[in-house]
């Protein structure tokens, strides 16, 4: 991108409202709630002619720093010296605080380039907060309403004067590689023998989920080796879904932090409902799925649901037992949970489990390679002369059974989507095939062609009767 835009101002003043305005999509959460924002998030934005990351930020407050306040401060500050250009935000429609005056002098201090936003100028009497702000001394107010979208041309001109023609229309020669289908894919050749090579340096898209407090946040800092997301032992600290693009050993990787999953029935207030929700929409999006386990308190039922979920969505999970450091017996315990997760979770069958433990590193390197191998996995393609031949001994070693005094014919199978991998097997009465001998059927492919831990379709559909339409008899 050209140039890099950080959205900051003190708490409810309308930042994610502007985020979502000029990234186009309403990606940040929007609540009347002061505070909804916590971690930084960037995007790319367009305004008019102009492209650029824009950085959303948790808003100004004046707390000491080890309280979860202060460390939200200390998120937006590494956003200030990551950006070009500040977008200082402030409520026209309830004029200036003090913290408003005590923020514009650090934003003065950190030496960049500032855009003074006055939001909600539509509002009856925000004329005079507008007056208020330029007692700032951040130079000319931009009055705009990022609710109802006025003002955007004015806001265009300033970050342009702000930041100089050359620095806001740099060439841009970055290309997005992350376009690529969601849900499944079309085998291009069913009947090729040779399973296409693995893709090492594919971007990936890898989702963090879990209850909450079991850790998600602090494993993506610590595999990326940054405090780039807001971490503490409060429960409940992330509320967006963040996106972090990462480099690991020369592969491009998108990790995405998800607020933590409650039961359902605990979920009443409608910020956790639309938190909960920005956290499916992730696991929609990613191919690789990571469960973060509190290995201190493991499997609780949320934790099958979220396993369930996850398989239902049809995205590649990976087990992440976290807190490993705090577990006392690590190989008695190891077995127990790699037997639990055998007995509890027998549809991902031979899913890769991992112990981590952020706070040491230990088991981060695993978990990347488990990750990578349980892609591979989810993209696997077999061809429709392997498929059959398996059939051919399946059906010789375990028939279908008979049902109502006639026996089911199973004639056909073909792969027809990977990611994950499905398969469509041609038989004479589908509706009549019981959902016991299906499972037999996944369980035998997958452990025929090496497909653990990745959930399998099996579509049964009737085969073509050539005959059908034909008038009987003869004339």
């Amino acid at each position: 991108m050209a140039f890099t835009a950080a959205i900051i101002g003190r708490p409810n003043v309308g930042k994610s409202t502007l985020f979502n305005r000029l990234v186009g999509r309403k990606l940040a959460l929007v609540d009347d709630t002061p505070g909804v924002t916590r971690d930084r998030r960037v995007h790319a934005a367009r305004l008019y002619d102009l492209t650029f990351e824009v950085i959303d930020t948790a808003g100004f407050e004046d707390s000491a720093p080890q309280t979860l306040q202060g460390r939200m401060r200390r998120q937006t500050e590494r956003a200030i010296e990551e950006a070009d250009v500040v977008l200082f935000v402030v409520d026209a429609k309830s004029g200036l605080v003090a913290d408003d005056r005590t923020f514009a002098d650090i934003v003065r201090k950190a030496g960049r380039p500032v855009v003074l936003v006055a939001n909600k100028s539509e509002a009856r009497g925000a004329e005079a907060g507008l007056t208020e702000a330029w007692e700032l001394g951040l130079g000319e107010p931009i009055p705009v309403s990022a609710e109802h979208g006025q003002g955007m041309p004015d806001l265009r001109d300033a970050i342009v004067a702000a930041i100089g023609e050359d620095r806001a229309f740099a060439d841009e020669d970055e290309a997005d590689a992350t376009d690529e289908p969601l849900v499944g894919e079309d085998v291009a050749d069913p009947d090729a023998e040779e399973e296409p090579a693995y893709d090492t340096t594919k971007p990936l898209r890898i989702a963090v989920v879990g209850r909450p407090n079991a850790g998600k946040s602090t494993l993506i800092n610590a595999l990326i080796g940054e405090d780039r997301l807001l971490t503490g032992p409060e429960a409940g600290i992330t509320r967006d879904s963040i996106s972090v693009d990462w480099d690991w050993n020369g592969r491009r990787i998108k990790l995405f932090d998800t607020a933590g999953m409650r039961r359902k029935a605990r979920v009443q207030e409608k910020l956790e409902k639309l938190s909960v929700a920005e956290g499916l929409r992730a696991v929609r999006f990613a191919e690789v799925v990571v469960i973060a386990l509190d290995a201190t308190i493991p499997f609780e039922k949320q934790d099958l649901q979220i396993v369930d979920l996850i398989v239902r969505e049809g995205r590649a999970p990976v087990i992440a037992f976290t807190k490993w450091d705090l577990v006392d017996e690590p190989q008695k315990v190891l077995a127990s949970l790699r037997e639990a997760t055998e007995r509890l979770l027998p549809q991902i069958r031979g899913v890769q489990a991992v112990p981590v433990s952020a706070e040491t590193g230990r088991g981060l390197d695993k978990l990347m390679d488990a990750i990578v191998r349980t892609h591979q996995v989810w993209n696997r393609r077999v061809s429709t002369g392997r498929l059959n031949r398996w059939l051919e001994g399946i059906l010789a070693h375990h028939p279908p059974p008979a049902v109502s005094g006639r026996r089911l014919k199973v004639k056909y199978v073909t792969q027809a989507k990977t990611r994950p991998p499905g398969f469509v097997m041609s038989c004479s009465r589908p509706d009549a095939m019981p959902q016991s001998y299906v499972r037999y059927l996944v369980n035998s492919l997958r452990t025929q062609f090496d497909m653990p831990g990745v959930p399998i379709r099996v579509v049964l559909r009737a085969s073509d009767n050539p005959f059908a339409g034909r008038a009987g008899g003869r004339n």
